[in-house]
């Protein structure tokens, strides 16, 4: 079995799943409680948070626990909305944002708030110039994701951070979710950005366990009230053996960060100049600026989800780009946001390396893509 669809979800670490089932056995007490289990569950939660903070370059008080990237990109655009409403109620969103924020954004339309998508250039990077345009003096959050899921493209948000230096009145949130592991933590963690949103599973901790940077000086409205964890901020008992885990998965996807961009690095050159070789395949994916573990193709008049059920007949698991969007049967979003035809865009599969992906599995699964790219020439 090969598994590429890493951008979707990754397997937890052994030492991972060793935490959370030691946490889970051992230190079981609700970290609200008193008593001495409740004592004990704190000082897991203020360790972890502490490490996560420590590992971020952030404080602590910063970090706030949540379900996921889900939950906290909800959070965090409608808190801001809401926080903010008072002083302006135009929002800022990519073109190629994931659904959680783009959606998010879009039912506040529903509650009196405007909302403008910032276009993309045709390789899937936002447009500055577009972007500066669409601020207004009654602009009051920006949210631009660091790495696209889709293709991996790596957004400006140092250049953004830039654009928005001498407009401190704009929140400035980033949805870190695919970034971790990816790319610097400085390329996404500008001293400008204001709110960022983080998730689990995508770097081997558990799934259903995620966190948000709040800067200390910004203020956010909870969606989630009720018994005041979190500084009063999401009400719920914390998942503590999942936040312990998800710290661990953190420090050792950073302590491997080096050793495994540089192995993604050569294998994706070899899968480009592989693909290049086929007349017949589109390439969505560039090198520069995009990150080296997604890679995105398509074959031609052959749909996604054919070469992905082709793929799986081999025990290839890959995607058809947003694991969030897949089941739908919706084309690439980012890809009809950079132009691309609907039909070209129905085509695409996205290949996402791991920390575990070698280079014998990916000589395979080239072997694999010239089987399957002669068997499709039939039906194109």
């Amino acid at each position: 079995m090969i598994y590429l669809d890493n951008s979707a979800t990754t397997q937890p670490y052994p030492e991972v799943l060793h935490t959370y089932k030691e946490v889970s056995e051992k230190i079981w007490g609700n970290p609200s409680s008193l008593h001495r289990l409740g004592t004990q569950a704190t000082r897991i939660l203020d360790a972890s948070r502490k490490q996560i903070a420590d590992l971020l370059g952030k404080s602590p008080e910063e970090i706030f626990f949540t379900s996921g990237g889900t939950e906290g990109d909800n959070w965090v655009i409608k808190g801001v909305a809401f926080e903010k409403q008072a002083f302006g109620k135009h929002i800022i969103v990519s073109a190629i944002e994931h659904p959680a924020v783009k959606e998010s954004a879009l039912w506040l339309k529903t509650q009196g708030f405007e909302v403008d998508l910032a276009p993309v250039t045709k390789d899937g990077f936002v447009d500055l110039e577009a972007l500066e345009k669409l601020i207004r003096s009654d602009t009051i959050l920006v949210s631009i994701m660091a790495v696209n899921n889709e293709i991996g493209a790596i957004q400006p948000i140092p250049q953004i951070s830039k654009l928005l230096e001498d407009r401190p009145t704009i929140s400035f949130h980033v949805d870190a979710v695919q970034a971790v592991g990816k790319i610097p933590t400085e390329m996404y963690l500008t001293p400008r950005v204001d709110f960022a949103t983080f998730s689990s599973h995508k770097f081997h901790g558990p799934r259903g366990v995620g966190f948000i940077y709040k800067k200390a000086s910004k203020r956010l409205t909870p969606l989630l009230t009720g018994g005041g964890q979190e500084q009063d901020l999401r009400s719920t008992t914390e998942n503590v053996a999942g936040i312990a885990a998800t710290a661990k998965a953190l420090r050792m996807t950073m302590e491997r960060f080096e050793v495994v961009n540089n192995r993604q690095k050569a294998m994706k050159q070899v899968i480009l100049k592989a693909l290049a070789t086929y007349p017949d395949i589109t390439v969505f994916s560039g090198q520069e600026n995009f990150t080296d573990s997604i890679i995105t193709f398509g074959l031609k008049n052959v749909r996604g989800e054919v070469v992905v059920h082709a793929f799986e007949s081999h025990e290839i698991y890959i995607s058809t780009t947003s694991a969030c969007s897949s089941k739908a049967g919706k084309p690439a979003g980012t890809l009809l946001a950079m132009g691309v035809p609907q039909k070209l865009a129905q085509t695409a599969v996205r290949v996402s390396l791991g920390d575990d992906t070698d280079m014998s599995q990916i000589e395979h699964f080239l072997t694999i893509l010239g089987q399957i790219d002669h068997q499709t020439q039939k039906i194109r």
